[in-house]
């Protein structure tokens, strides 16, 4: 597993459970057509961007160029990397058939080769990194219920007032929300935001 500073934006939830197997860092998803859509997802992603840097990998059949080419147009060129998959031919096992151009997605592609396209796009290696960006610092669930915002009385209630200093869509589950703190801050910026809400 390689650890890397910038998120890696991908298609769908089969992408991301692949990509956490393979990649220690944040891993988003575009919902795959979704994205022309939905305004919060794309504001959730160039926020992110503009913290760590964002490496698009989307599959190399059409419906993947035609998002990757709308997110190019979405998102500021200094912040985000480009990595490519070969065009391999088959079907991921979950599939009952393959898909329309016959070619394995990200999903299906084996750790290597993902790995070295994430490499290929430039992508930022963390070994010897500072602290901050260590496991060890990162947010977990027992801290958003210790800081009242999950799982106890008030906390839904608590959460929204965070968003909403954050300026984080409403309606972000604790689990999202937990996923952009990661992204995006350590538990002492996240310390003194929570005492200023």
């Amino acid at each position: 597993m390689i650890r890397i500073r910038e998120a890696v934006l991908v298609e769908g939830r089969y992408d991301v459970n692949t990509l956490r197997q393979i990649v220690d860092t944040v891993v988003l998803e575009t919902g795959g057509f979704r994205i022309f859509n939905d305004e919060d997802r794309l504001r959730l992603i160039r926020r992110i961007a503009a913290v760590r840097g964002l490496i698009i990998l989307t599959d190399s059949d059409g419906a993947g160029f035609v998002i990757r080419n709308y997110l190019k147009g979405a998102l500021p060129k200094e912040q985000v990397k480009q990595a490519y998959i070969p065009d391999i031919a088959g079907k991921e096992p979950r599939k009952r058939k393959g898909s329309r151009e016959g070619k394995l997605g990200v999903e299906g592609m084996r750790p290597e080769i993902i790995q070295k396209a994430l490499i290929n796009a430039g992508a930022t290696i963390l070994d010897g990194e500072p602290a901050e960006l260590n496991k060890i610092n990162l947010i977990t669930k027992a801290d958003l219920y210790a800081y009242g915002l999950s799982g106890g009385q008030g906390s839904a209630e608590r959460r929204r007032m965070l968003l909403k200093r954050l300026e984080l869509p409403e309606h972000m589950t604790a689990n999202a929300l937990l996923e952009y703190i990661n992204a995006v801050s350590t538990k002492e910026e996240l310390e003194q935001i929570i005492k200023s809400v």
